[in-house]
């Protein structure tokens, strides 16, 4: 039986041709690869020249690189406020070696191995900025820190990581290891205005560098990761606390022993007092840094020459630390205090112009240098009936109420679930009747307030009191409408600039512009106009408070010698602990706190409790008196659908009209009181009418 042939062959030129196609792919896969490479290679020189193109120029010696400007801060008015960064260089000889082995194991321990850039380092953190989008991620050797002298853009990109490797080569190629350290631990920021480890031996222990121990040194070599958090001498525990991780560094680096390490860290080393010459002796200026630190950290802020142009009028700032510490002195009078006593009341105070945003002064305490603690921003009290405009605002735009509408002043009980009933009661514990709104507001009659709010709601007050600027948070309760929330005094003079400009909001801000070291704009501020009130309902409101400062709680502006247009509101707490006056004309808005740090109550000689009246009110028209000479005088620009009415004050109807007998026919309500001017001028929007009860 016959069968098919195979060519034994066959198989075997088959594989052949596979194995020659198969050599054949990879000589094309390695050739490809070296052309690649060599593509690659191409494009990193070519990167390389051109970057290296515009990189900066070493100095000569490198010592001369921490030679930068200091960065210079500004008042309004052209005047150098502070200077940033003065230094003061030593060599290493003159630094104890404590120190310099706390830096290098803290910093870079490393240093003495590498030229310039830790490698593995730097590959984690390639692979953190190419993968992980939006990171920017660090890998600086102390060398690469130095160079970052060199350049005068801040922007954390990865050309500027490259240009900062390409001068960390440069650096040590020209240099040895210890010049490269010297220049560096004198350029190095300590916090507290000290730049250099001379400076900040001095400025912390009151001794120079080379004096330093180890528990001291350990402690500086902790504050350059973050000053200002570990600064002992705000925060002890935390400096402590970094100093700790400092001493597991130097052991895990083989500088000292683990035994070393745990004596020292039981060590607590005493701080310099005498360092006034370290602050900046303003509350304004240390909440501009704090600013500008956290926008570009503090390197830049202080060594890196840069230029900022602050809203501070410098004789607005004068004459706000001259009206607290003369009104403090009288507080101190009213209360009995003698001279000796330690604890003693406080006061805050924020001007902000009302057309900008732009707040034009700030104190925040009696004596800065007996304590830095910035009360107008850092701190927050409840605001009593000074929050009682954002209320009016929200009853009229969401009740279609207005100035001329009828509440009865009478005992109230409200109902809260899940809580016991709210009895709110009055300044003065007792009740008027029937009366408009406008009186309601000019005598801040609180149950009336607590009406509206029960009708309003809570969540409206909240509302409005957050569009105008509050930014602390808010307690959407009924007890908010008689200022129960704590809230800070730049939050209510913000808010009362918003009410002033008839609902235009602007946000505080601390400076104009910043610029670089060789003049370039890395932020400038641009005036910009949000509408958040209806301009009408904002008029009404500011009319009535232009009430409370002509004949209400804030009258004392009038008594104490203060003529022109203004409108503001007082707020006092039930226990005195807090008193406030935020007022405002139509340019400058200011508001004033008054009270003990430990929430005691504000008491006279007579043991009466001391109003917002009789705390801030001098405080803030001393102020403005001052602020406002020169300045022209104006109204506050009515809009063209506000009209006025003459009404009277308990029925709300139109002078001489016999229209209030269905507001007054409530036997249950208390009687009016007696007015003897019992007329009083109204502002009303288009279609809203007098003589309407409620």
């Amino acid at each position: 039986m016959g069968g098919l042939a195979v060519d034994p062959g066959a198989e075997g030129r088959r594989l052949m041709r596979l194995f020659s196609w198969l050599v054949s792919l990879m000589r094309l896969l390695f050739y490809t690869g070296l052309l690649a490479l060599g593509l690659m290679a191409a494009a990193s020189c070519l990167m390389v020249f051109h970057i290296s193109r515009d990189l900066p120029k070493l100095p000569s010696p490198l010592s001369r690189i921490i030679e930068t400007p200091q960065s210079l801060i500004y008042a309004a008015d052209g005047q150098v406020l502070i200077a940033l960064g003065e230094k003061t260089a030593v060599s290493l000889d003159m630094v104890s070696a404590d120190f310099l082995n706390a830096i290098v194991a803290t910093e870079d321990h490393r240093f003495f191995e590498h030229h310039g850039v830790n490698k593995l380092r730097t590959f984690k953190a390639l692979y953190i900025t190419l993968f992980e989008p939006g990171r920017i991620q660090g890998a600086s050797t102390i060398t690469q820190q130095l160079a970052k002298n060199l350049f005068f853009s801040f922007e954390k990109t990865w050309q500027r990581k490259f240009k900062e490797m390409l001068v960390a080569f440069q650096i040590e190629q020209a240099n040895t290891k210890e010049q490269i350290l010297e220049a560096y631990i004198n350029q190095i920021h300590f916090g507290s205005g000290a730049q250099g480890i001379e400076k900040a031996a001095r400025m912390y222990f009151d001794k120079p560098a080379q004096d330093l121990t180890l528990a001291e040194a350990a402690m500086l070599a902790g504050l350059p990761k973050s000053p200002s958090q570990y600064n002992p001498f705000r925060h002890y525990d935390k400096a402590l606390a970094r100093r700790r991780v400092v001493l597991h560094r130097m052991v895990a680096s083989g500088f000292i022993t683990a035994e070393m390490a745990a004596e020292t860290d039981a060590v607590h080393p005493e701080l310099h007092d005498g360092r006034k010459d370290a602050r900046t002796g303003s509350y304004f200026l240390d909440a501009l840094i704090q600013k500008l630190v956290n926008i570009y950290g503090e390197d830049v802020v202080y060594h890196g020459g840069i230029k900022v142009y602050a809203t501070m009028d410098s004789r607005l700032q004068a004459d706000a630390r001259t009206a607290v510490m003369e009104g403090m002195a009288r507080l101190d009078e009213l209360i009995g205090l003698d001279k000796g006593v330690n604890e003693k009341p406080q006061a805050a105070l924020v001007a902000i112009d009302t057309a900008s945003g732009a707040v034009k002064a700030m104190v925040g305490g009696r004596d800065y240098y007996a304590s830095e603690f910035n009360r107008a921003v850092n701190s927050r009290r409840q605001a009593g009936s000074g929050f009682k405009p954002f209320l009016y605002y929200a009853a009229f735009r969401d009740r279609k109420l207005h100035p001329a509408s009828v509440f009865q002043d009478r005992p109230v009980a409200i109902s809260i679930k899940g809580a016991p009933d709210w009895y709110p009661q009055n300044f003065k514990k007792r009740y008027r009747g029937p009366m408009i709104l406008k009186q309601a507001l000019i005598h801040s009659v609180n149950t009336i307030a607590a009406q509206m709010v029960v009708d309003v709601g809570p969540a409206a007050v909240v509302d409005v009191a957050q569009a105008c600027g509050v930014k602390s948070p808010l307690k959407s309760v009924y007890s908010l409408a008689l200022g129960s929330s704590d809230v800070s005094v730049m939050d209510m003079a913000s808010g009362f600039s918003t009410l002033a400009g008839l609902g235009i909001y602007h946000k505080p801000f601390l400076f104009w512009r910043v610029e670089d070291a060789r003049g370039r704009v890395l932020f400038e501020h641009i005036v910009k106009d949000r509408r958040v009130l209806d301009a009408a309902t904002a008029f009404q409101v500011v009319d009535m408070m232009e009430g409370v400062v002509d004949s209400g709680s804030g009258s004392g502006v009038r008594r104490l010698g203060f003529k022109r247009p203004a409108a503001g509101k007082t707020g006092t707490t039930d226990d005195y602990n807090d008193a406030w006056f935020t007022g405002f004309t139509p340019s400058l808005c200011v508001s004033v706190w008054t009270g003990y740090d430990k929430k005691k109550k504000l008491k006279d000689k007579n043991r009466r409790g001391i109003t917002g009246g009789r705390g801030a009110v001098p405080i803030w028209t001393d102020f403005m008196i001052r602020a406002m000479k020169g300045e022209p005088e104006r109204d506050f620009l009515m809009p063209p659908d506000i009209r006025y009415e003459i009404v009277d004050k308990t029925t709300g109807c139109p002078a001489g009209s016999r229209q209030d007998q269905d507001v007054l026919d409530d036997a249950d309500a208390p009687q009016p009181v007696a007015d003897p001017a019992g007329t009083i001028r109204v502002a009303l929007k288009k279609g809203q009418e007098p003589c309407r009860g409620y």
